[in-house]
């Protein structure tokens, strides 16, 4: 990727300048963590069992704890360190609730926690083409981020995007290697296909009709599958939420209370009702009847 400045319609290219220090990469991403991941800080060098985390960190929308770690040089397998991590937080749970409530001053409880959507962040400059390929799994919870950094305080965050067609570990895993293997019993990473699975064509049908324009709102939408619902986001934010019944779908819009300009009064607010989308209006979807009107609801959430 290269970075310009445009000054009187001339583009002059802009000097990366190199972290001397992996603290320094460690240090940039913790003090804008929130802004950047959307996660909550917990602890920088958390020592648990002999081994010593960058950071940790805790994805309040998931419920689960992130594992972050920063790389200088691009000599280390992330797939051992990452699987590494995952069995980890997985064989004790408690010192990581603990940690969090100490940080947090509040009281999270085991079952609070959903262990199934941990993950593992390795952030770096760059990775090379391999550590993308090993990591290259629909259902592996290991992440790679790059960070750059350039002169005029400019700094670059690319989350690496796993390909469309990334085949599942289950797939190559050795039944021997235990750690892999408690990996995949215990850690679930949603994809649309879970969503789909089992649904008659008709709701599939009308899912893939209201995808389609949502994402002719703007060509850089992409979609984020959860557990209950498909997110959709723009620019790491999350703008609006599908979840698939069997007869219809649910759509929340991301907009706070009193910020939607809903004329038909086709939304109503759940604000104060619990449920598993992003926003305080919710919407169901039985046809395409107001298909137009609907996407002009939800392009208020991505201004």
């Amino acid at each position: 990727m290269r970075i310009f400045q445009q000054n009187n319609n001339e583009l002059a290219g802009l000097k990366e300048i190199p972290f001397k220090l992996e603290k320094d990469m460690q240090k940039l991403f913790e003090e804008n963590l929130q802004q950047i991941t959307g996660y909550t800080f917990i602890k920088s060098e958390f020592i648990i069992k002999s081994n010593r985390v960058d950071t940790l960190a805790f994805d309040e929308e998931n419920r689960s704890f992130v594992i972050i770690e920063y790389k200088r040089d691009r000599n280390y397998s992330v797939i051992d360190q990452g699987v590494s991590y995952l069995n980890l937080m997985l064989e004790y749970k408690a010192d990581f609730i603990i940690e969090y409530n100490e940080s947090q001053q509040k009281t999270l409880k085991r079952s609070d926690v959903d262990w199934s959507q941990i993950k593992v962040m390795f952030v770096a400059p760059s990775f090379t083409g391999f550590q993308r390929q090993s990591s290259n799994f629909k259902d592996l919870p290991i992440e790679l981020w790059e960070i750059k950094q350039f002169e005029g305080g400019i700094v670059v965050i690319n989350p690496v995007k796993k390909s469309q067609s990334a085949p599942s570990i289950k797939q190559i895993q050795n039944k021997g290697e235990s750690n892999i293997s408690k990996v995949v019993k215990e850690i679930k990473v949603y994809t649309e296909d879970d969503h789909l699975e089992g649904k008659e064509d008709f709701i599939v049908d009308l899912y893939q009709t209201y995808k389609t324009a949502i994402f002719n709102l703007n060509p850089d939408i992409e979609i984020a599958p959860k557990k209950k619902r498909i997110s959709f986001v723009l620019k790491e934010k999350i703008f609006a939420d599908i979840c698939i019944g069997k007869r219809a779908l649910k759509i929340w819009i991301n907009l706070k209370k009193g910020q939607l300009d809903d004329s038909k009064q086709l939304t109503r607010d759940v604000s104060e009702l619990g449920h598993w989308g992003n926003g305080d209006y919710e919407l169901t979807v039985e046809d395409t009847g107001n298909l137009e009107y609907i996407m002009s609801l939800i392009k208020q959430a991505i201004r």
